[in-house]
């Protein structure tokens, strides 16, 4: 069996490189157009240049999201922009558009074409059809279960990639309409306004005005929405489907949800690699899981298709019982940490310290409190610089979270 690439999102420059500073394999981004993640920071250029320098120093790869499903008016400057990718060294392109491969295969003939989850590959059919149009990656449907995928790979010429961790979309592979529809944002050019979140009631056609709730909790009815997919309890049946990827859903998410998410995952896949036959589930891997923003976690359609429980959506708001406050942006041998205030922190909180290994977590209680000129602080707001003194050897990128009460 082999050893599955773990593929994480970043928005950013700083969350790529917490990407990769916390176990993945490798990363994937968006450029400034051409991205279905319109609404995130994004790369320019430059910062794709630093994004794969900074991967391939650590022999981590970039791939680059241009999978819209493109109109006339979206191919102005994208040849100059592949060319200009090309110099840069990114190692693929991920596509939805056959219209994009195309412009893609003329400008670097030779490039490594992922094709996106957008295109709902469910057969091994369609990826033989895709293998001839190019494509070395196939990124599968998300609503194929282990059986499916398993008969897929071992047939297919092409590399295949899964989702196992992340928001799920209530339509067939995130190809939706709901959002030009009802708010004029396309969410297959990268503009979604996620309306599936929102609360719905029922109205009868002769009542104008009169609108009746649906109740599937005390909340309300949420019928587009869904939960998020976590395959963290399934690693040995994902290995055996003999995938070549496993990717984590989430460009738009925080610096401290790809850290936690990413280092929980390169556990678990790293220990399984290293021997499969005593393996074991660790229950603290889904407790860190469940230290994240999430709504809650569902096997989607991997173990086969979703019963009634997991479409039984209580609510469109996340489950957060912990928040991110900090980074650590350098220490000292006197067990002086420099932090970078993300939430705001007090005299008298109590800390979780969490790095790339989740065995170095350890738990700090802030007792005092300095500013850069050595200023006593009683609390710190976001955007500050603080030092405080720890009992623990902390290094430089870990990052501090606080459960909330």
């Amino acid at each position: 069996m082999k050893k599955p690439e773990l593929v994480a999102p970043a928005g950013n420059l700083e969350k790529l490189k917490t990407a990769i500073d916390y176990g993945a394999d490798a990363v994937y981004i968006g450029g400034k157009r051409w991205s279905l993640r319109a609404r995130t920071d994004n790369f320019t250029l430059s910062e794709i240049k630093k994004a794969v320098d900074y991967a391939h120093k650590r022999k981590k790869k970039v791939y680059v999201a241009l999978n819209i499903f493109a109109h006339n008016k979206d191919f102005a400057g994208l040849e100059n922009y592949i060319k200009k990718l090309s110099c840069i060294g990114i190692d693929a392109y991920i596509v939805s558009d056959p219209g994009i491969i195309s412009i893609i295969q003329e400008v670097r003939p030779e490039a490594n074409i992922h094709l996106s989850t957008q295109v709902s590959t469910s057969n091994q059919l369609s990826t033989e059809f895709w293998r001839k149009q190019g494509v070395k990656r196939i990124v599968l449907s998300r609503e194929l279960s282990k059986i499916e995928i398993k008969n897929i790979a071992k047939k297919t010429k092409c590399w295949i990639e899964i989702f196992i961790h992340g928001a799920m979309c209530i339509a067939h592979s995130g190809r939706c309409l709901l959002s030009s529809f009802m708010t004029g944002r396309s969410a297959n050019l990268g503009d979604c306004a996620q309306p599936c979140r929102w609360k719905y009631s029922l109205n009868e056609e002769t009542r104008h005005g009169e609108y009746f709730p649906v109740f599937e909790g005390e909340r309300g009815t949420f019928i587009f929405n869904s939960k998020d997919i976590c395959l963290i309890e399934h690693i040995p049946e994902i290995f055996k489907t003999g995938v070549n990827a496993v990717k984590i859903e989430g460009r738009m998410k925080s610096l401290y949800y790809i850290a936690c998410v990413t280092r929980v995952y390169r556990e678990a896949i790293d220990e399984y690699a290293s021997n499969p036959s005593k393996y074991k589930f660790k229950k603290h891997w889904m407790n860190e899981l469940k230290k994240i923003s999430h709504r809650g976690y569902t096997t989607g359609f991997f173990l086969n298709k979703p019963n009634d429980e997991a479409q039984v959506y209580k609510s469109s708001s996340y489950i957060k019982n912990y928040e991110f406050v900090g980074i650590v942006t350098k220490t000292t041998k006197s067990n002086i940490v420099r932090i970078e205030v993300r939430n705001k922190i007090c005299i008298g909180d109590k800390l979780e310290v969490i790095g790339p290994s989740l065995k170095s977590d350890c738990k700090e209680a802030i007792i005092n409190m300095t500013d850069k000129n050595g200023n006593e602080l009683e609390f710190a707001n976001p955007g500050q610089i603080v030092f405080i003194k720890t009992r623990n050897k902390i290094e430089k990128g870990c990052l501090l979270r606080r459960q909330i009460n």
